[in-house]
């Protein structure tokens, strides 16, 4: 999350609460941010859904700071955040990491980052990463290699 979105405010708050359920008036997220909330978030519950998408700045903001949307009420104009902890299960075989779908992604949010963040770290398109984590395709053999050094450098799935 950048600063000076104007979502970065809400990320920050989330990001420095340290509770693991979090409910907010649509008001109160506004004086956060400084601004209004747009008409569709006030109209339509899919503005608050949990995508990772570069354009769902507001998402960003949140899944960044490690909390998804418990539930939302567009009439009483609330919402909850609620911590997540992803479960992956990360196979290895010869002491290195099988680059199936969950290894892939559950790396990509150890290093914080969204789709189009770590495809740019790989070089390759964020439909590409997109696909790996959809078990669409599976990396080749140079990727999986360069995934393993990035793997490392993180101390991703150190025992």
């Amino acid at each position: 999350m950048k600063p000076g979105s104007k979502y970065h405010p809400l990320f920050e708050h989330l990001q420095y609460c340290n509770q693991a359920v979090v409910t907010l008036t649509f008001a109160e997220i506004e004086t956060l941010m400084g601004c209004s909330l747009p008409d569709s978030a006030r109209k339509k519950k899919n503005w608050w859904s949990n995508r990772d998408s570069p354009s769902a700045l507001q998402a960003i903001a949140w899944i960044s700071a490690g909390y998804q949307i418990e539930s939302v009420d567009l009439t009483q104009q609330i919402v909850t955040f609620k911590t997540f902890q992803a479960t992956y299960h990360i196979q290895q075989q010869d002491g290195e990491i099988i680059w199936n779908a969950d290894a892939i992604k559950a790396l990509r949010i150890s290093k914080g980052l969204n789709q189009e963040q770590f495809a740019s770290e790989l070089g390759v398109r964020r439909e590409t990463v997109s696909e790996w984590e959809n078990s669409k395709y599976e990396p080749d053999r140079s990727k999986c290699k360069l995934l393993n050094m990035i793997a490392k450098q993180a101390n991703f799935a150190e025992p």
